[in-house]
């Protein structure tokens, strides 16, 4: 018999939360983009059609409730698995119960945490999907497109929810606090709008995390004063205690997050730059990781146009080491503010990335021989190092004309020097060097490759 990780526990102490699970299509806070009237999820709410589907979203925002709903509009039998819990033979279960006898019409099969499932567990769901025997809905913090099979996908509709705005928060808290049967209305807990706001900001688009929070509030509330019991700033100083925003360490948020620092480094816009970083370490990120991503910016963005980005970049990783938090995080804001600021380049990326694709498209061509070590005598024998010329016994220590890419490959430009910063005079001195050499010796056709 399969066990239903989501049904209401039969007696005894239930959550705020819980008890406050939306059970109608109006009382679900958010979403418009996806419930408003013609959109598919609303349609299949309103019982009209009913398909498999992905919610993809932040934690707190409504996947299991929706999943819930599908269910009860259409009058289809529900069943809940965690996939922190469950395995094959669970969902093996779910299919005998949903193709027995006992059972008619559609049977809706939640399953939350879905990117947990490896790949062999997620296949197992396809052949009752495919038949029709259950309707598939998967909740997911993580980026489909990567926790989740091709072939899973390909058979559910993805729906990507929102975090809850700040108004839908304090609705769902006032209703929370009105409620007489499910609520907290029969406490008399008194709260004005800016008590609300405040929980709001605090849960920071998270449902669950702003009932759990009210929930605590109204004890500390009860306690301070069971006659008249009131949500004020001290209620709240005791019950706001942490104050770390949502920050996965690892999912689709921690990486969005570093993608918007690197790019507002990228762009120029060291006050956007600032923001995001903080709002990482804010979030709880590892300011040694942010480190590392802000070494490769130095070399990545500005590269050459201004070298003094790396090792400010290695100063203030180093910096964090030695000092730790909070005293590091300062040094490393300087960096990113420079670097921000610091003219751009990405030439030596890019030349990098052309060097690259050569070496491994064109194979192991030779060194020349001009150009070979020749520690031993039977390697000057061979003639290794004939010819060669030492560009420090040439003017300007740069032997004109002479060649150092291997026979059979044509001579490539890779970097070219950016018009910005230090890279101008990069370029100027190359474009003299690159003069010399033609005039050094006659252009020879490019030898195709």
């Amino acid at each position: 018999m399969t066990t239903n990780l989501f049904a209401p526990a039969p007696s005894g102490w239930r959550p705020l939360a819980d008890r406050m699970r939306p059970q109608t299509l109006a009382e679900v806070s958010g979403q418009s983009h996806l419930l408003a009237p013609g959109k598919p999820l609303a349609r299949m709410l309103a019982g009209d059609t009913l398909h498999s589907a992905i919610f993809w979203g932040p934690p707190g925002v409504g996947k299991t409730t929706l999943a819930r709903l599908i269910s009860e509009v259409s009058g289809a039998h529900f069943i809940g698995l965690s996939a922190v819990m469950a395995g094959v033979k669970d969902i093996r279960a779910a299919v005998e119960q949903a193709g027995s006898g006992m059972r008619k019409g559609a049977t809706v099969l939640f399953l939350d945490e879905v990117h947990r499932f490896n790949k062999a567990q997620q296949d197992a769901f396809l052949p009752w999907v495919e038949d029709g025997t259950l309707i598939f809905v998967g909740a997911t913090t993580e980026n489909p497109s990567f926790a989740l099979n091709n072939a899973l996908l390909s058979r559910a509709q993805t729906y990507v929810l929102k975090t809850l705005e700040p108004a839908d928060l304090v609705q769902l808290l006032r209703r929370a606090l009105l409620d007489d049967e499910r609520g907290l209305g029969a406490l008399g807990i008194s709260a004005d709008d800016a008590a609300l706001v405040k929980l709001a900001k605090a849960a920071d688009g998270d449902g669950r995390r702003a009932l759990n929070l009210l929930e605590l509030a109204a004890d500390l509330a009860v306690a301070n004063n069971e006659s008249a019991p009131q949500i004020n700033d001290a209620v709240l100083a005791e019950t706001l205690t942490d104050t770390l925003r949502r920050f996965d360490r690892g999912g689709d948020v921690f990486y969005d997050q570093i993608s918007a620092l690197h790019k507002a480094v990228r762009g120029s816009d060291p006050d956007a730059s600032l923001y995001w970083y903080a709002r990482m370490i804010d979030g709880g990120c590892d300011p040694l990781y942010i480190a590392r991503r802000v070494i490769r910016m130095a070399s990545e963005d500005i590269g050459n146009a201004d070298p003094r980005a790396l090792q400010m970049a290695l100063d203030a990783w180093e910096c964090v080491e030695r000092l730790g938090q909070p005293e590091g995080e300062l040094m490393l804001a300087q960096a990113i503010v420079f670097m921000a600021c610091a003219a751009k380049s990405n030439a030596v990326y890019s030349a990098w990335n052309e060097a690259l694709a050569d070496a491994r498209r064109l194979g192991s061509l030779e060194v020349p021989l001009h150009i070979r070590n020749a520690p031993t005598k039977l390697m000057k024998d061979l003639g290794h190092g004939d010819g060669y010329r030492y560009a420090h016994n040439e003017a300007d220590a740069f032997a004109a004309g002479e060649s150092y890419f291997p026979e059979g490959m044509s001579p490539r430009r890779y970097y070219q020097p950016v018009a910005r910063g230090l890279e101008i005079q990069i370029g100027e001195k190359l474009a003299r060097l690159r003069a010399q050499n033609s005039a050094a010796k006659p252009a020879k056709p490019d030898t195709p490759t």
